[in-house]
């Protein structure tokens, strides 16, 4: 794994979902450098969940694991386009129970230069692919990846 945190800018990929809404849960992330060259991918469980909070812990820990690479820039793409749209502050948050996910991202972007967030359809081949190792995730087949 590279931890190079002098990476001006690194493109950050998340997607998380449920089984069920609330059900067991599984978060996906994938990240990149400024152009396309995966640096790691993550997979994870996360137990008894909704999807939109599965989306958030997604969020944090794709922005937990982005500071392995920069302090810098990163750009963060989600199809969850509540969540986007409750962190750039175009809805606002009307369900108590994301309060405290929500705070965790605010509180994780004070850890970098720049946070840009963009809602991305999930046919977006870096959604696709978080979407995918969630899944594998779910199957019992998803470990973290390097590159």
């Amino acid at each position: 794994m590279i931890k190079d945190k002098c990476m001006a800018e690194v493109n950050l990929y998340t997607d998380g979902g449920c089984r069920g809404n609330p059900g067991p849960g599984a978060i996906g992330i994938v990240i990149c450098d400024g152009g396309s060259a995966v640096l790691h991918e993550h997979a994870e469980c996360i137990g008894l969940t909704t999807n939109n909070q599965a989306e958030y812990r997604a969020l944090i820990k794709g922005l937990d694991l982005c500071a392995r690479y920069t302090h810098g820039r990163v750009w963060c793409y989600s199809d969850s386009q509540i969540v986007i749209k409750q962190v750039t502050g175009v809805y606002r948050l009307k369900n108590e129970a994301l309060r405290p996910l929500f705070d965790e991202v605010k509180q994780k972007v004070q850890h970098f230069e720049t946070v840009v967030f963009q809602h991305v359809r999930r046919e977006h081949s870096m959604i696709m692919k978080a979407d995918r190792i969630l899944n594998e995730a779910f199957d019992g087949r998803a470990f973290p990846r390097f590159s």
